[in-house]
């Protein structure tokens, strides 16, 4: 059962721009969101503890990335980087930072939550992960492992609510029935799809079968844009899906899979054949007022 969390946001240079200060009730951890420009000159001595970072980038090809690290002095960390991109040392250029402390921290928990944030990064597929090298083999007494466990748990409330999906799966792992229930299947031609909605938009789960051939006069050129994008980026190995794509609609998924214009609504079905338009009609009469 999951309950209800009080987080506070404290801006502290009264602007959203600038640095800010995200706090779970009952909790001794925060995080602490900083522009890259903000990092020399910042004179807070909570930034010099111990701590897990998260550097977050743009790629020239638009895609997110993101550095996750740790450090017993998180500011001493980051201008580090500064200074390693100055010198060429490092390729990558970050425009934010999120910074996570906790009271007690030391160099074996910091490199713990460091190596199991970026498995779960990883494992999310949402960024490209930049770091290289963890400690994969710190050692922690049991009572520690659920302590640094339940500091995840935390990171992934406060990052989430801060814009970064960083560390959260496009679709949960459930293999109940009723997660069986919320999938939509479609077949065109040699396709054949899986997908589910979320709240984000439309969820392609991996394993779909695309078709080859692409239709120009049928499809719009952002879709064939983004066909070809999808393509290039290896999520797709001999015309089948790597791992769950994410995209703006059912018919924009639909698109994607058959190579022409289909309406999204009426293209997936749930396993007793209801297509999506009718599950979503059936929900909205649902809703309305009895008179």
């Amino acid at each position: 059962m999951a309950y209800g969390k009080s987080i506070e946001l404290f801006l502290a240079n009264g602007t959203a721009d600038s640095l800010i200060i995200a706090e779970l009730s009952n909790w001794n951890g925060k995080a602490i969101k900083i522009p890259r420009i903000e990092v020399m000159e910042c004179k807070r001595s909570d930034i010099k503890e111990p701590g897990v970072y998260f550097l977050f980038c743009k790629e020239e090809d638009n895609s997110d990335s993101v550095y996750i690290g740790e450090s017993e002095n998180v500011k001493e960390r980051l201008v580090q980087h500064i200074r390693d991109y100055s010198a060429e040392k490092e390729k990558y250029y970050w425009t934010t930072a999120v910074i996570f402390i906790g009271r007690d921290l030391n160099k074996a928990h910091i490199r713990y939550l460091e190596d199991k944030l970026v498995t779960e990064a990883k494992s999310a597929k949402r960024y490209t992960v930049l770091t290289k090298n963890t400690y994969s083999k710190t050692v922690l007494k049991e009572s520690q492992i659920a302590t640094m466990d339940e500091f995840i748990d935390n990171i992934k409330i406060l990052i989430n609510t801060l814009g970064y999906k960083v560390l959260e799966p496009m679709v949960i792992n459930d293999t109940s029935a009723k997660a069986d229930d919320e999938k939509l299947h479609m077949s065109a031609g040699n396709a054949r799809a899986e997908g589910m909605v979320t709240i984000e938009g439309f969820v392609l789960l991996a394993g779909a079968i695309i078709n080859e051939k692409v239709s120009e006069k049928s499809l719009t050129q952002s879709a064939i844009a983004l066909r070809k994008k999808i393509f290039d980026s290896g999520k797709v190995h001999n015309l089948t899906t790597t791992e769950d794509i994410l995209f703006s609609s059912s018919s924009a998924a639909a698109d994607f899979v058959t190579g022409y214009s289909v309406s999204g609504p009426m293209t997936w079905k749930n396993a007793a054949g209801k297509t999506l338009k009718e599950i979503e009609s059936e929900a909205s009469n649902e809703e309305r007022p009895v008179h």
